[in-house]
């Protein structure tokens, strides 16, 4: 027999990894500063932008001559644009252990087609980043959001390489700390950690890619949204504020509360140790259970966002079956939404655990997860 249901259930079941939860203190008055119905060219719309740029440069601490724009597309548009701008100079090397990373591997081989050495590892592994040739243009993902395996830091990236690193850091960034000195392009998009409303997207350029931006000229077209120059030069408008298209000024607001939200929470460390946190809350559960494990092989490379999990047990006749018969059970209940594994991932669950999920309510929910594996165990048998 089951169980019986247990008596406490999450305040908010959204684990989402993406467009995630909502800061703890959202509600949609604090939006009411946002300028609707004005220009983005206006003064007032300049300066929301320029405000969460510079926040942005604050709370991540990145550095003063690192550029930082907002762009169209989410993560997926800045990453794009990145390369397709600057890719094609030299070698690339393409780093993938997930499908985000194995998308942008698509773009460079067989759209761009560009001279690309390919280097990959199965869900829950990673690439060995000493293998890799950094006179090279490299390409990776710093968290896999759908395997849940992290770069663990930058140290095997040098400081005097030759070629550039494009970094897709969407579900790392405001989670964990990123060696700015050993990235020159970086991504992501703030309806990740931060819980920000989704279709904008952050790309952050060091000099290095600066100067490559203003020295090469790709061999392709490139349609106006992806255009980072203009003359030869770069267009410094698109990192102070003047997007390449038309923003969304009610989004910009709601990324500029939660900026403010993450810094009265002690700022970049404060929303880090939230993450560790959650994360830990979870990784307890699996050191308790023996049906259920982490999906990343490696301790040191599990991701503290979205968390990626496997069943274990030999009874398990389907699992995908399986998984998605839980992940439905969980959302019957209101306990948890949207925790099943990423499309292409294998089976399992998937939980974000990124700081603007509450541990309280993962604490809340795992036991709704015991609950769900044993209803689902007696079902099948």
């Amino acid at each position: 027999m089951a169980m019986t249901k247990p008596a406490t259930r999450p305040a908010n079941p959204r684990f989402s990894s993406g467009p995630c939860a909502k800061i703890p203190t959202f509600s949609l008055d604090k939006l009411a500063d946002a300028p609707l119905g004005r220009s983005h060219r206006a003064a007032v719309g300049k300066s929301k932008l320029k405000a969460a740029i510079e926040e942005t440069r604050d709370l991540l601490g990145i550095p003063a001559d690192y550029k930082i724009g907002i762009v169209p597309a989410s993560d997926t548009g800045a990453m794009e644009m990145a390369m397709w701008s600057m890719l094609g100079e030299r070698k690339a090397e393409m780093v993938a252990w997930e499908s985000f990373g194995s998308g942008w591997v698509t773009d460079v081989v067989k759209q761009l087609k560009i001279d690309a050495e390919v280097k990959t590892a199965d869900y829950g592994e990673i690439v060995d980043f000493a293998e890799i040739d950094f006179n090279n243009d490299v390409v990776f993902t710093w968290n896999g959001t759908t395997s849940g395996v992290r770069v663990p830091n930058g140290d095997a990236i040098p400081a005097d390489r030759d070629g550039l690193t494009l970094c897709d850091a969407t579900s790392a960034a405001f989670a964990m700390d990123l060696p700015w000195d050993k990235l020159d392009v970086t991504t992501f998009s703030w309806q990740k950690v931060l819980g920000g409303e989704a279709a904008h997207g952050v790309l952050i350029l060091s000099p290095r890619a600066v100067a490559r931006l203003e020295s090469y000229t790709p061999a392709w077209p490139l349609p106006k949204i992806f255009r980072l120059t203009k003359g030869g030069k770069l267009i410094d408008g698109i990192f102070t504020g003047a997007t390449i298209n038309t923003p969304s000024m009610l989004c910009v607001e709601d990324y500029l509360v939660a900026l403010d939200w993450a810094r009265s929470e002690g700022g970049l460390k404060g929303i880090i140790a939230r993450a560790e946190a959650n994360a830990q809350a979870v990784w307890d559960f699996c050191d308790a259970h023996d049906w259920i494990a982490n999906l990343a092989v490696d301790p040191a490379t599990r991701s503290n966002t979205s968390v990626c999990l496997k069943f274990t047990d030999d009874r398990i006749k389907d699992g995908a079956a399986f998984a998605k018969a839980i992940a439905k059970r969980l959302e019957a209940e209101g306990v948890a939404l949207d925790v099943g594994a990423y499309r292409d991932a294998p089976a399992g669950l998937r939980i974000w655990c990124g700081g603007t999920v509450e541990t309280a309510d993962l604490q809340a929910m795992l036991p709704w997860l015991e609950w769900a594996f044993d209803a689902e165990i007696d079902a099948q048998a």
